[in-house]
């Protein structure tokens, strides 16, 4: 969709919203202080916080009062891309700055988390309370030994304790990292291993579509195969006693302590993250305390436009960024919804509940979720009172233009709905809200501060109302220091910088307009993407591929044009094998069981054979562009194909797709 497609907005801010916001007030006070245009509103700050860009980040702290216990040398040592230097000789801590609100008397009582799951809610947890337990737990991670550095684990549902146990190990200057617990065993140890935890926070299980699911026998085998833990908290969710050797959450949190933070450099590790492992392991993505602290205080305060009495819930696990951007709400003291749950249990609309119940003023979903609910009926203005949401936000997927039209038709008229699109591998947004612009059906509003997007072509020229490949021209502070376990820096370096040198090439087709809005069009590799979580296949090849019926296997993730996902599975059977339903039912248990539901394809469907490069490497991205109706010749080089012949196979199923929708 270009500009032309739809030139009268869905939703326009009134004069009085937009004086409001807090990012028209930071134009106002960076005009007189930092030489911020005055005029021309969004597009203008947005040019200056990409041509000025130290000067932008230098507001940005000054604006959210980012406490620099030693001061910086200058914003930036080096612009490289990769090896940005952010804010050399500075040293803070993010955990100091998401607490600071407890400091304030007149609000340390208020909430900083409001806690629902299926059964009940939601439970507050004060700005005191929230800071005495982190401080009574940093006190403790340091008494068994944790240091600046060392890597500190979560298997844990989106619940309290685990905000908690982050921010101690964030204060003690150690490096968080999470999996949800619908993971299984091999997906977390293919994270965790990589980074050696001394630390591991566990529940003994999880509550999710109304049942109770046991895991005490998945945090025995990560213990098992975890050598360089040297504490385990258990944490019993499901009401279960310490197994041997483990700590009690309780014992560890019960202390009145005043949390001591350490001051790291501006580069020190504050959580890793993990990449979907399409080619292999996945990825481990290293976030620095500095970067991801004025990072997420610009996208949140800003951009969210989030700050005191504000109440923040985003649908989220503890295994997806947008757990790690929701916790970082607390930065602005905004109070944080956290759910544990099933969105969609007991009925589909059961997340309009929870924004209701928490009073949210902004709630972010995915887009997937907001079309069940359109598909299903909902009608949450009829239903529940929503007279404090200012704003619906989207991510995981680009949100179809009918989603647009039904959260303006069901929610509310005057409602600001953000789409927005970014990364794991950045843990923020590189375009999305902007409380004072226009929302256009099926755009995102505009490319957010500080963040040089741009569509190139093929040949690495900037393109507008053209499909490109989403780029970033100017370092961000929230990306990489580096990945984990890459010590010339090479992998890192073959992720985002091979194809344009210097640039950052994330791996998205988007559409830029000439009014400044983004079209995201999905994919431009083979990374699966089901409901905001990237996936790899090569997961996926090594637990179907072990059942001996199966000679070989594909899985592709597509984008559909009524904003759903379509994620088949093709299998090359072995000789004698029949694909039948027994077949199909231990494949899914298989991949449920050993990475987790979120893997568990679509449909199985049986193929002659899987097509492969010359070198041997399967051949996923021409599928995927075949399945979406390119014309074989421009879906691939036949020249690089071993038999050019399996791929009518997918030309012909693409046809019968498009000829059964129409």
């Amino acid at each position: 969709m270009t500009s032309a497609a739809s030139p009268s907005p869905l939703w326009q801010p009134d004069a009085d919203r937009i004086a409001a916001a807090r990012v028209t007030r930071f134009q106002s006070w960076a005009a007189e202080r930092y030489g911020a245009p005055a005029d021309g509103g969004y597009a203008a700050l947005h040019h200056w916080s990409v041509t000025e860009l130290e000067t932008f980040w230098t507001a940005v702290a000054d604006w959210f009062d980012v406490r620099f216990s030693t001061p910086y040398e200058r914003v930036l040592g080096s612009r490289a891309m990769p090896g940005a230097e952010w804010f050399p000789g500075a040293t803070l801590n993010y955990a100091e700055h998401a607490l600071r609100t407890a400091d304030d008397p007149a609000r340390a009582d208020e909430p900083a988390l409001l806690h629902v799951d299926e059964t009940q809610g939601p439970t507050p947890v004060s700005w005191a309370e929230l800071r005495r337990q982190v401080g009574s737990l940093a006190a403790e991670l340091r008494a068994v030994g944790v240091r600046p550095g060392d890597r500190v684990s979560g298997y844990l549902p989106n619940v309290p304790q685990a905000v908690v146990a982050f921010l101690a190990s964030a204060a003690v200057g150690a490096v968080w990292t999470s999996c949800a617990p619908d993971f299984g065993a091999r997906s977390v140890l293919d994270r965790f291993q990589q980074i050696e935890p001394v630390v591991l926070f566990a529940v003994d299980g999880y509550r999710y579509g109304g049942k109770e699911h046991d895991r005490t026998a998945t945090v025995a085998e990560l213990r098992a195969e975890l050598p360089t833990l040297r504490a385990v908290v258990h944490i019993p969710l499901l009401g279960t006693p310490a197994p041997e050797g483990a700590l009690d959450w309780s014992a560890l949190t019960s202390a009145d302590t005043e949390p001591v933070f350490e001051q790291v450099p501006f580069a020190h590790p504050l959580w890793v993250l993990y990449s979907s492992g399409t080619t292999g392991l996945p990825k481990a993505i290293v976030q620095s305390q500095g970067g991801i602290l004025l990072e997420h205080f610009k996208q949140i305060g800003l951009h969210c436009d989030l700050g005191p009495g504000d109440r923040f819930f985003w649908y989220t696990s503890t295994g997806w960024m947008m757990w790690n951007f929701l916790v970082s709400g607390l930065l602005t003291g905004t109070t944080i919804v956290l759910y544990d749950g099933s969105p969609g249990y007991p009925d589909t609309g059961a997340q309009w509940g929870v924004a209701e119940r928490t009073g949210a003023t902004l709630f972010g979903t995915s887009a997937a979720y907001v079309m069940a609910c359109r598909k299903a009926d909902v009608h949450p203005a009829r239903d529940h009172d929503l007279s404090k949401i200012a704003c619906v936000a989207t991510t995981g997927s680009p949100l179809p233009p009918d989603g647009f039209r039904w959260l303006h038709d069901e929610v509310a008229e005057d409602l600001w709905i953000a789409s927005v699109s970014g990364g794991t591998d950045v843990c923020t947004c590189f375009a999305g809200a902007v409380p004072t612009l226009p929302v256009h059906i099926g755009e995102l509003q505009a490319a957010c501060l500080g963040t040089d997007l741009q569509a190139w072509d093929p040949q690495g020229e900037p393109v507008i109302d053209e499909v490109g490949e989403l780029v970033v021209t100017n370092p961000m502070p929230s990306m990489p220091v580096r990945f984990w376990n890459d010590p010339d820096g090479s992998r890192y370096h073959d992720s985002y910088f091979d194809m344009y040198p210097g640039v950052w090439r994330h791996g998205d087709w988007i559409t830029l307009t000439d009014r400044g809005s983004v079209v995201i069009h999905g994919r431009s590799d083979s990374t699966l993407n089901r409901q905001g979580v990237r996936m790899g296949s090569a997961d996926i090849y090594e637990a179907v591929e072990r059942l001996p019926e199966i000679r070989e296997s594909l899985v592709i993730g597509l984008e559909e044009p009524d904003g759903g996902y379509w994620m088949p599975l093709f299998v090359h059977l072995a000789e004698g094998a029949v694909l039948d339903d027994t077949l199909r039912a231990r494949i899914k248990a298989t991949i449920r069981q050993e990475l987790s539901p979120r893997h568990v394809p679509d449909t199985i469907i049986e193929v002659p054979a899987v097509p492969h490069t010359l070198t041997g490497k399967r051949i996923e991205v021409p599928v995927k562009r075949l399945l979406q109706g390119t014309e074989l010749a421009k879906a691939v080089n036949p020249g690089s194909v071993d038999n050019l012949e399996l791929l009518h196979f997918y030309e012909a199923l693409a046809r019968e797709r498009r000829e059964a929708r129409a």
